[in-house]
């Protein structure tokens, strides 16, 4: 059992720290929502004043908020990285560029705490359902010492490497595969679309054949819906193909196909539909080629 610090009780958030509790840790909120402090401490979290009060004498403080802003805001600028016990372990689970990740470590670690570099996939369902997939670059042997919490929040639990910054860059990989075969999906049915082909036809056939996807599977559905639910947002692969290309940047790599969807989705967003599902991407498409769905 952990006492631990969970920064960040949004729509992942949330239902990751609630599986910490089920699993018997001990959990303080920091949110500056106080219906989502309420409701988890509902499910069982201890109450804490401030974020200080929150991270004092816990082993664990895990961000989930929503930039490498926040998570800075929470550890230096709120006094939360000097209230965590010596030796405990700072989490960084939030997706963020790898260089400010690095940058966050160094501070970290010259305070005198461990930091590891998590960040998680599998959205909200993958939250709820304790089935995230973790990619975490730390030392080993604080890797070993977080199975507990991380068996509670995951089900595919990956070392990635031991230096901080390893662990978004395999996560802004997977973000770059997402964007660009959710964008390609789109490009695929406006063409089909552009014709008169019928969408509902066409998912059938692609879903079946070698050029099928997860995300065909998962986001052709949805595409061939005027209005429909939002599983991850357009502002989503907004700021997350962002991320790619602040990545490739610094890198020094070239990334135009993930500069092409970024712009897709950049235009959907400025659109006013920045809050629709990320599949309605499509909708760009559509305004681009004067076509609309046939589905």
């Amino acid at each position: 059992m952990n006492t631990i610090a969970f920064a960040g009780l949004g729509s992942m958030g949330l239902p990751m720290a609630k599986n910490l509790l089920a699993a018997g840790h001990r959990v303080r909120g920091i949110d500056l929502n106080p219906a989502a402090l309420a409701t988890l401490a509902a499910a069982g979290a201890e109450p804490a004043a401030d974020v200080v009060a929150a991270a004092r004498g816990a082993e664990v403080l895990i961000l989930m908020v929503v930039n490498a802003a926040q998570a800075e805001q929470v550890l230096f600028d709120h006094g939360a990285l000097q209230a965590l016990e010596e030796g405990g372990i700072v989490c960084l689970m939030a997706t963020c560029p790898p260089a400010a990740v690095e940058r966050i470590a160094a501070r970290v670690t010259a305070a005198g705490r461990r930091f590891v570099d998590a960040p998680v996939s599998g959205g909200t369902a993958g939250a709820s359902a304790g089935s995230l997939t973790i990619m975490a670059a730390c030392e080993r042997a604080t890797f070993d010492a977080l199975q507990p919490v991380f068996g509670a929040m995951g089900q595919r639990i990956f070392h990635v490497g031991e230096r901080a910054g390893q662990g978004a860059t395999v996560k802004t990989v997977n973000q770059l595969l997402c964007g660009v075969h959710i964008a390609v999906v789109a490009e695929a049915f406006a063409l089909a679309a552009k014709v008169g082909v019928d969408l509902e036809v066409l998912l059938e056939i692609m879903g079946g054949s070698a050029a099928s996807s997860w995300m065909l599977k998962d986001r052709g559905p949805r595409m061939l819906q005027a209005a429909p639910e939002v599983s991850s947002a357009v502002d989503i692969f907004v700021k997350d193909l962002g991320i790619v290309l602040e990545a490739g940047r610094d890198a020094q790599a070239a990334l135009p196909i993930a500069a092409l969807a970024h712009q897709f989705f950049l235009a959907t967003s400025g659109r006013g539909d920045g809050r629709a599902d990320d599949s309605q991407v499509i909708r760009s498409y559509y305004a681009l080629n004067g076509a609309a769905a046939h589905a």
